[in-house]
């Protein structure tokens, strides 16, 4: 069974596509068979991923707009070795062109649903804003994973992403969840750091994910190389971190399996 993701956060700045791209190949790193969909027009993460966005003969703006399927769009990621739906900055044009299609919320999970079944893991990186591609990638996915970083504004941002999200459930996607927080750039030493981590202890429970991605050099050096932090330095911290990552997820699905085993 496909499990599908959102990376999602209104505000920018937060490690959405560096989170995208390294879980991406954090779980193709355990044999997963995995999808990255970059629904942002700046293509980052189709870049992060070592594919030219410049060069593309088709990108998820084709599919969106019906002109191709999702199969005839993909790329393959040599360097993170899993499976991408690229962006560039047509995509742009896909949110005007859209509102005059019909099921204009749904073109993502009707396009991904022709690959149902191929992939382990869908990755979806949303663009630092609530707009309709934003939409379509909550209406497609299973749950959200937010990352943050730990200071007062990004808790503000996270209440607006929540009220966002319960709105599509009662309204598009009833199945869609918070599947987890990610605090990402994360300094132990600062003390509003560990003031806002134990807010969200509080508040999200066992959402939040025990995983923390720290401030790293490699990590962000690793985008500019076409690479992720895993293939650009293994034994860095970043990489260390979202290896952590999917385990975690890994974990929580094998569990969340064996309790629906025990209830049927």
């Amino acid at each position: 069974m496909t499990r599908t993701f959102a990376i999602a956060n209104q505000k920018g700045g937060v490690g959405k596509t560096t989170t995208c791209v390294n879980l991406a190949a954090s779980l193709a790193a355990t044999r997963k068979k995995v999808l990255l969909v970059d629904l942002d027009p700046q293509g980052n993460a189709t870049m992060g991923s070592g594919i030219d966005k410049n060069s593309l003969d088709l990108s998820i703006y084709e599919v969106l707009v019906g002109s191709c399927t999702a199969e005839q769009a993909l790329v393959y990621s040599e360097t993170g070795d899993f499976s991408v739906l690229p962006a560039n900055g047509d995509l742009t044009a896909a949110e005007v062109e859209m509102l005059e299609l019909s099921a204009k919320e749904r073109r993502l999970r009707e396009a991904l649903g022709s690959l149902d079944g191929r992939f382990d893991y869908i990755i979806v990186d949303c663009p630092p804003s609530l707009n309709m591609l934003t939409v379509n990638a909550l209406v497609a996915c299973d749950g959200v994973i937010i990352p943050m970083q730990c200071e007062y504004y990004a808790l503000e941002g996270l209440s607006a992403l929540v009220n966002t999200i319960n709105q599509i459930q009662a309204v598009l996607n009833p199945g869609l969840r918070i599947e987890g927080i990610l605090r990402t750039m994360y300094d132990p030493r600062n003390s509003l750091t560990n003031d806002v981590s134990a807010q969200l202890t509080s508040y999200f429970d066992d959402r939040l994910y025990r995983t923390c991605v720290p401030r790293n050099v490699r990590l962000a050096e690793a985008p500019s190389f076409g690479q992720p932090a895993l293939v650009y330095d293994r034994q860095s911290k970043g990489a260390i971190a979202y290896l952590a990552l999917a385990g975690e997820i890994l974990r929580r699905h094998e569990a969340a399996q064996v309790n629906e085993t025990v209830q049927a």
